[in-house]
């Protein structure tokens, strides 16, 4: 059975495996990877990890006023499968919630469990109304998922260099 966890030094080996699975490049979405980060030495990873904890903060807590998010590992057995994030305030590009799956955990519903997951968390810890999540254009599998927990197409709109489809879920439904 799957969970949802914090991101955690302890899995680091784990997580290198879930890279090397997606191939290089910055495509694993949920889980915040910039260029910059040095997510191959213990010591990077530790202070990577670091940066996402702290973008959490405890359940009734105030949002505090910088950028922050929800990190999570979608996490089995202890292989990393995937991560998603819930940025706690809206973001017209990047929407507020971003997941992905590694390759070899695809076709399994895992990332619409992960989702449906944290937009009960969105709901009920963050009492959102409404959460905006874009996925590529070609990304026909994502848009599959989002429509599965209700996602309602907004448009489809340049952001940066890419093409995105937008959907809203209505979280009081």
């Amino acid at each position: 059975m799957p969970s949802l966890i914090a991101p955690t030094t302890s899995l680091f080996t784990a997580f290198q495996e879930c890279r090397d699975d997606w191939g290089p490049g910055l495509h694993e979405d949920g889980f915040g990877i910039h260029a910059d980060d040095d997510l191959d030495s213990p010591e990077g990873f530790a202070d990577w990890v670091g940066r996402r904890l702290h973008l959490d903060h405890g359940a009734g807590a105030l949002c505090p006023a910088e950028r922050h998010a929800s990190c999570r590992w979608i996490v089995e057995d202890g292989q990393v499968l995937g991560g998603i994030a819930l940025r706690h305030r809206y973001d017209d590009d990047l929407g507020q919630i971003g997941y992905g799956v590694r390759p070899s955990a695809r076709r399994r519903d895992l990332a619409s469990w992960a989702l449906g997951e944290m937009l009960r968390e969105a709901r009920t810890v963050l009492g959102l109304h409404r959460v905006l999540i874009p996925c590529l254009v070609d990304n026909l599998a994502s848009a599959r998922t989002i429509e599965s927990q209700g996602g309602v197409l907004e448009g489809v709109r340049d952001a940066g260099h890419v093409r995105v489809r937008r959907y809203w879920i209505d979280l009081d439904r």
